[in-house]
């Protein structure tokens, strides 16, 4: 999850001077992210029961905890999920686990999600007000429950996915929480990267690692062909004509791209190696890291992903016909991670682990400059990071 070559470290020295306000376009004001301990002893939960869910300004002043009082019982935590359209409301994941059910999981090297030992709900907070609802705690489904998102051009519907029976399942439900429906409710596989299309019309999620896209009510699911035996996380382009998700086999998997209606399977470009995760503590982690993929342009002509170089992680982008450009060149053991683009294309937010500190930055993709908006000690880190959207 050294910095740059001995030649570029007089650009570096330049650029960590700057502010926001002197680089050629303004990025939008807030960012959303998880900070969270990642060396402490006793395995994954131990250091994952320190996360919380942040803000911090572009310029990387004004940071402050979201909705802290949601993590004071012990052994629970919030992530930073995402936005509402306007950009007013966050949603925060808040999770918490038994010490018990932990220590199982540290001896098992596998997550044992289990009534009682697991809890895992999601918030809407309002940030002028700091209020923050519950709307998958009512009329619950299930007792863990994430992904939470706005449905596009329908303010009063929310999509998420809930774990039933040890299968996960895309639901909807009304802005308030109420009228969850189960959109693969016939489906006895765990269905997860579910999205819907910029129009509401459309939605995809994988199944059993096969993507499929299908109507908005669930109907209609056309299974998409690639002979591959891992296909994960397909996200819709902003203009809704293709969907993009990795493909191949686990960590060994591309990005690759389809029509709306699941044909004309493309390549899109190749990792070099990559396994796609990458890791989120510096203690042993049985789950083995994060899902890294890769992320559309605001245009919808460009691909952004990560693929390996030598030993680094480094920042690509690729055009819908195939052709690659290299964006990083990063100083011996770097790693960058969970990319995302402003509405307008002109900046580009993800994380970077240099000097073992993983940390957040923002670049401007016209010139290249790039700016540490995070400060976090060794020990530390900061990842998931989302754009305010701008209204």
């Amino acid at each position: 999850m050294s910095r740059l070559l001995p030649a570029s470290s007089a650009i570096l020295v330049l650029m960590s001077l700057l502010t926001v306000s002197e680089l050629t376009a303004a990025p939008p004001p807030l960012i959303g992210y998880t900070e969270f301990h990642c060396n402490l002893p006793g395995g994954r939960h131990a250091n994952v029961k320190t996360m919380r869910a942040c803000v911090v300004q572009a310029d990387g002043t004004g940071r402050r905890a979201v909705a802290d009082e949601l993590s004071q019982e012990a052994d629970s935590w919030t992530q930073f999920a995402g936005w509402s359209p306007d950009g007013k409301i966050a949603i925060i994941g808040r999770g918490w686990q038994s010490p018990e059910n932990a220590q199982w999981e540290e001896e098992h090297k596998t997550f044992r999600f289990v009534p009682g030992g697991w809890l895992y709900d999601s918030f809407l907070v309002d940030l002028d007000s700091n209020k923050a609802t519950n709307v998958t705690a009512v009329d619950r489904v299930s007792f863990y429950n994430a992904g939470l998102f706005f449905w596009p051009k329908d303010p009063k519907r929310l999509g998420f996915t809930a774990l039933i029976g040890n299968n996960s399942h895309p639901f909807s439900m009304d802005r308030d929480g109420r009228n969850k429906t189960d959109l693969n409710n016939q489906s006895s596989e765990f269905t997860y990267g579910f999205s819907s299309s910029p129009d509401g019309q459309r939605i995809s999620y994988h199944k059993a690692y096969q993507v499929y896209v299908a109507d908005a009510d669930g109907s209609h699911a056309v299974k998409v062909e690639t002979g591959h035996p891992f296909n994960f996380a397909p996200t819709w382009s902003p203009d809704g004509t293709s969907v993009m998700f990795v493909s191949g086999e686990h960590y060994n998997c591309h990005p690759h791209i389809v029509k709306a209606d699941g044909t004309g399977l493309k390549k899109l470009a190749d990792r070099a190696g990559y396994r796609g995760v990458t890791e989120f503590l510096d203690v042993a982690d049985f789950h083995g890291g994060s899902s890294d993929i890769p992320i559309w342009s605001s245009d919808s002509r460009t691909v952004f992903y990560t693929a390996k170089v030598d030993q680094n992680v480094e920042l690509f982008r690729v055009t819908l016909d195939g052709k690659s450009e290299q964006l990083t060149k990063s100083a011996p053991g770097t790693t960058h991670y969970h990319l995302e683009a402003t509405a307008n294309g002109e900046w580009l937010l993800y994380g970077s682990k240099r000097d073992g500190i993983r940390q957040l930055f923002v670049r401007n993709l016209a010139d290249g400059s790039e700016k540490r908006i995070t400060n976090m000690p060794a020990g530390q880190g900061a990842m998931w990071a989302h754009w305010q959207p701008q209204q």
